[in-house]
């Protein structure tokens, strides 16, 4: 394409949209005639003169800016010290080089896989002794099974160094197996291994007994788990010839773990790994590597992966103090915030045992974790405002899996530690953004996200003892326009797997069962939670009043029985609290007697409430493992009809290739 004409230059320059954008986001930066004496400013100077519109804050609009993964930021550089060697083979003295040339050679890798390890010993048996100049030691040296048992019971019996150098370069070429290694050494110091059999056996070998060796070596017990026995040792000889072997160890190690695909091998690793924590205390490179490799581990893996995973993560942050602590709470909120922008209800359980682990890690440290949550409840407020403007990129924002599971990580963090600290601050922001976010979206298409902010309050209220009105925004729920009686079933809805329904799911008889389901449950918990309280008359006489306006005008008999079963057990409360209330003597302002009120019925759980609120707890229960083994069986026929769906060549593809 030619250049472009005069004429045509000039246009562009006057009226393409690319140039006038241009335009308007360097006009905030320059002026348009500077004075002599402003010819010397540099553009620093100019924007630091720029006001600010009135209404505007440019530190809250940068933190609406931020997404809620990307709050907190760590410095993950490594230090250079530690990272200066990165071979991570060891120099062999010459006189054990003899020793391992008296060998017989042996193939120079996995030659074949159907090699039985017995065949391999005979053959080795018979030792001869080579020169130093053979051509062993030019290619490479070959660890043979019967070579790594002599290795195994040099370093048991006499706890032989260079016997442990040889098996450590034997371990770092089976934990780079496979893999193109940088900066690999000459081949006279490279290990090769002769068969799968001898590649499992060192790997067993210095996993199970790395940790015992280099305790015994550095006599340290194997109980301790304080990183000021290595800092003391620093200084010694004894460390100085010991710390490449164990530096070898930890850093082949942690390869180790980014190669490995196999959860029970993964698993085995890392619980090694944990019994020889105090090394990486110096080691301050490695201790990153580590905790990146176990935060990635625990959010991805599951099961006993993720467990091991995060008993590393919650030992790092308790020996390394705060030193680590910050950065492990910070690595593992962004994982757990990343990982639930999708929630399905497959990993539903995983989801829960990321969030319960993290708030055992926040319970190590409670004062810098509730630092932590005033800020990002701070972000989730400021993002509450913008959506409060009706602005759509803030309330796609809110209503969303990744906001939703922030507010559930720190409404759970704040139940497990208020009774032992004084979060009140946190407690009474906390209620606001949930408030705020119930009142947000008042349509029933978003039904199940207020029923969830309800259960955030009921939770926070029993955990606290603290009141919290929770009955207008249920019966808002119940006394939703409900279709015809009759109208079509529709899909099987569970509201705590979603967050905001289809429009044609509303007119379905599951929608309205559910919503009625959903807003007996609520109720029920949070007049359980009070049906021992002197109070519970008057609490309950506003809720009665629309409970029984709802059961006169609902019209399916399905919904009325379950509203009326609600009505009489909490009309049956209510007398029983009236009696026991009209034979007291106290005031009510005596609140050390009003506190004690029905304690000794409360601690029985024998009240007729009380048995009511347990039925209606197992029938929720029962009716979601229903409807998620639905859910689990259509997407399971899903899932087949679309390979049914896929041509045979892709099926295949695989295996052509």
């Amino acid at each position: 394409m030619g250049k472009l004409g005069k004429k045509a230059r000039k246009f562009a320059k006057k009226h393409l949209q690319s140039v006038l954008k241009n335009r308007r986001k360097t006009k905030v930066f320059f002026k348009r005639k500077s004075s002599s004496k402003g010819q010397q400013d540099t553009v620093e100077n100019q924007v630091g003169k720029t006001t600010i519109p009135n209404g505007r804050d440019p530190e809250g609009e940068d933190l609406k800016n931020i997404s809620l993964d990307e709050l907190f930021t760590e410095d993950d550089s490594d230090v250079v010290e530690d990272a200066s060697d990165s071979d991570g083979f060891l120099s062999e003295d010459q006189e054990f080089a003899k020793f391992l040339a008296s060998y017989k050679k042996g193939p120079e890798m996995f030659q074949g896989e159907e090699m039985d390890s017995d065949e391999d010993e005979t053959s080795n048996h018979s030792m001869r002794l080579v020169d130093e100049d053979s051509s062993i030691m030019s290619q490479g040296k070959v660890l043979t099974h019967s070579v790594i048992n002599s290795l195994c019971q040099l370093i048991k019996d006499e706890h032989n160094k260079s016997a442990l150098k040889t098996l450590l370069n034997g371990y770092r070429a089976a934990c780079w197996y496979g893999t193109d290694s940088i900066g690999v050494p000459d081949n006279a110091s490279c290990q090769r291994i002769q068969n799968s059999g001898t590649f499992c056996s060192i790997l067993m070998f210095m996993l199970r007994e790395a940790d015992n060796i280099f305790r015994g070596l550095l006599k340290i017990p194997s109980s301790s788990c304080k990183k000021e026995s290595i800092l003391e040792l620093k200084n010694t000889s004894k460390w100085k010839s010991l710390k490449p072997l164990i530096k070898s160890y930890l850093r082949s190690t942690l390869f180790f773990l980014n190669q490995v695909t196999d959860s029970e091998i993964l698993a085995f690793s890392l619980s090694r790994l944990r019994a020889s924590i105090i090394f990486f205390a110096a080691f301050p490179s490695l201790l990153k590597r580590l905790m990146k490799a176990t935060v990635h581990l625990w959010v991805t893996g599951e099961g006993v992966l993720s467990s091991y995973s995060f008993l590393i993560i919650q030992d790092v942050a308790v020996v390394f103090s705060s030193e680590c602590f910050g950065i492990c709470l910070i690595k593992t909120y962004k994982s757990y915030i990343s990982r639930s922008k999708v929630v399905d209800f497959v990993h539903t359980k995983h989801m829960q045992f990321l969030r319960n682990s993290f708030i055992e890690l926040c319970s190590l440290d409670v004062h810098k974790s509730c630092a932590k949550a005033l800020l990002s409840i701070q972000q989730l407020a400021n993002i509450l405002k913008q959506g409060l403007r009706k602005k759509k990129e803030s309330l796609k924002k809110i209503c969303s899996w990744q906001y939703a599971n922030c507010i559930d990580l720190w409404v759970m963090f704040i139940s497990a530690n208020i009774c032992d600290y004084d979060l009140h601050h946190v407690f009474y922001v906390i209620i606001q953004l949930i408030n705020g976010v119930a009142c947000l979206f008042p349509g029933p298409r978003y039904f199940p996200l207020r029923l969830k902010c309800v259960q955030w309050l009921n939770h926070l209220s029993s955990s606290s003892g603290i009141f919290i009105p929770v009955a207008a925004l249920v019966l808002d729920v119940l006394e939703y326009k409900m279709g015809k009686e009759g109208g079509k079933p529709g899909k099987a809805i569970n509201f705590s797997s979603v967050l905001k329904l289809p429009k044609h799911w509303l007119k379905s008889r599951n929608f309205q069962e559910e919503c009625v389901f959903s807003a007996v449950e609520q109720l029920s918990v949070h007049f359980a939670q009070w049906s021992y309280h002197i109070s519970f008359p008057e609490l309950s006489t506003i809720p009665l009043i629309r409970l029984r306006r709802f059961h006169e005008i609902a019209t399916t008999e399905s919904l009325r029985r379950v509203v009326k079963r609600l009505i009489d057990q909490v009309e049956q409360n209510v007398e029983f609290v009236q009696k026991k209330r009209d034979d007291l003597a106290f005031s009510p302002k005596d609140h050390q007697s009003v506190e004690s009120f029905l304690q000794l019925e409360k601690g029985s759980l024998n009240a007729p409430f009380t048995q009511y609120y347990k039925s209606v707890m197992q029938k929720a229960t029962s009716r979601n493992l229903d409807t998620n083994g639905i859910k689990s069986s259509m997407e399971c026929k899903n899932l087949k009809r679309k390979r049914g769906r896929l041509p045979s060549k892709m099926l295949n593809g695989g295996v052509n290739r």
